[in-house]
């Protein structure tokens, strides 16, 4: 029996990882509810809520192409509470969301999923048209002016700017990405996207994106439905053992303007997240850190304190401290990096499965109890403090 006020991750669950695949998004999501709702030990008639990031993008439907309300009709589901928006502190602040409306005794079992086609939708702009403007607005109306379209744009002033001022070499950067791909190696469903570790010299011989970021540096479009499911403290009698606590979570939303902060909003979040537990970062057995592009995971590790402000590259330099054996595993399933693009939720359920002694070959040695997992950390932050305790 779990506390009662508690919110918990009582199962994952992942569909296919692929690029161009051709199932559809809707069977893609269904693969990986039904296999949350087993490894929860659940049914679907004891699914009472459904929460997803950002709801179905009818702009550009490769990025968020089903709906809450969809997954609610295919499924029958009976839901009480539902939420579906883009307009919160980064991806996983809808798994954030779905633990408050547990703890609020809004509903018992709630499925929370993303789903991605991104590489399938550019491959069948027929099926999946973007949607045409004639004119710039929404966030992009404080970028597109400066050519910046792209989000390495942004990222890769942060890095330059890191570069700059604390000295990181592109030797230490590139540490993200080898992890990545190493751990990736030994993740199964990462097999489409990762053929290989990457070497430093293939690193180097890559083409540069937006400096200091060469190609290996940036995630890639994928195909994928990610799913935990969050259920309540006083429901545990109703699932499978061994689930684990959200012990904390904590997001922020910065401007988007090209008159960007010095710092992303990940730091102002990791401030955040220790003043709502009694867990310390001395206490975390592995992080998994957003990394669309390698920047992030350097400032998240600042952000959260493993590391002094300017210190992160120093951090990573090697790569030993953040191995699977390592002071800090970082990434440990391959990350966006190493296992395609899952847009945040990928982190949230490997860092469940990691403590849960569910991670195969590329389990962390020991017996894991805490973990953070986070999405985002540029304009928009959000972090998950997970506990097994």
């Amino acid at each position: 029996m779990g506390l009662a006020n508690e919110a918990y991750i009582t199962g994952v669950g992942q569909s296919e990882v692929g690029v161009r695949l051709t199932r559809s998004p809707m069977g893609l999501t269904k693969d990986a509810i039904m296999e949350a709702i087993a490894d929860a030990g659940l049914t679907l008639e004891q699914i009472d809520g459904v929460a997803s990031y950002p709801g179905k993008s009818h702009g550009y439907l490769g990025f968020s192409p089903v709906g809450v309300d969809e997954v609610i009709e295919q499924f029958g589901i009976k839901a009480r509470w539902h939420f579906g928006g883009g307009e919160i502190p980064a991806q996983l602040s809808a798994i954030a969301e779905a633990a408050n409306a547990v703890r609020t005794g809004q509903a018992r079992h709630i499925i929370c999923y993303r789903t991605v086609y991104e590489a399938a939708a550019l491959s069948r702009p027929d099926e999946f048209p973007a949607l045409q403007r004639e004119t710039v607005d929404g966030f992009s109306q404080w970028t597109a002016p400066f050519f910046a379209i792209s989000a390495a744009c942004w990222v890769a002033q942060y890095a330059q700017r890191q570069t700059k001022l604390y000295g990181m070499t592109r030797e230490q950067l590139a540490q993200v990405a080898l992890n990545a791909t190493r751990n990736a190696y030994k993740n199964p469903r990462a097999r489409a996207i990762t053929k290989e570790p990457l070497t430093l010299e293939k690193y180097f011989s890559a083409r540069m994106i937006s400096s200091p970021f060469c190609l290996y540096d940036c995630d890639r479009f994928t195909d994928c439905s990610t799913v935990v499911i969050v259920s309540a403290g006083d429901a545990l009698d109703e699932v499978s053992p061994n689930p684990v606590r959200i012990a904390a979570s904590a997001g922020k939303v910065d401007r988007w303007s090209w008159d960007q902060p010095e710092l992303m909003a990940c730091y102002p979040t990791g401030e955040d997240l220790w003043k709502k537990t009694d867990y310390k970062p001395k206490d975390v057995d592995t992080v998994q850190f957003y990394d669309g592009f390698a920047f992030f995971p350097i400032g998240w590790l600042e952000a959260l304190g493993f590391c002094e402000i300017g210190e992160g590259h120093k951090f990573i330099e090697g790569g030993t401290r953040i191995a699977l054996d390592g002071e800090l595993p970082l990434n440990t399933g391959g990350g966006q990096i190493g296992a395609g693009r899952l847009h945040g939720f990928g982190f949230a359920h490997e860092a469940a499965t990691q403590l849960r002694g569910k991670g195969g070959e590329r389990q962390i040695p020991g017996d894991p109890k805490v973990a953070v997992a986070t999405s985002g950390g540029g304009p928009l932050a959000a972090a998950l403090l997970l506990a097994r305790d």
